[in-house]
C-alpha cells in the first residue's frame, strides 16, 4: 500500500493495525497519522525492525 493510499484509508486501517501490533498504542495511532515513514519509525521502535521489514510486514497486512 502506498503512502496516498494509507493516508486516504487511515481511519480504516488504523484499527486493524492496532490489533495486529498491540505495543501500539493510541497516541502513536495518532502520531503516524497514515504516514508509512512514521511507521516504519515506531515499528523499528517497538519491535526492533528494520525499515524494509516493517514495510513489508505493513504491506503483507493489508
Amino acid at each position: 500500500m502506498n503512502n496516498d493510499i494509507m493516508k486516504g484509508q487511515w481511519k480504516q486501517v488504523s484499527g486493524t493495525i492496532k490489533e495486529k501490533w498491540g505495543k501500539l498504542t493510541d497516541d502513536d495511532l495518532q502520531e503516524i497519522d497514515g504516514n508509512l515513514e512514521v511507521f516504519q519509525g515506531k515499528m523499528q521502535e517497538k519491535y526492533g525492525m528494520e525499515k524494509d521489514e516493517a514495510e513489508k510486514e505493513f504491506n503483507k497486512s493489508f
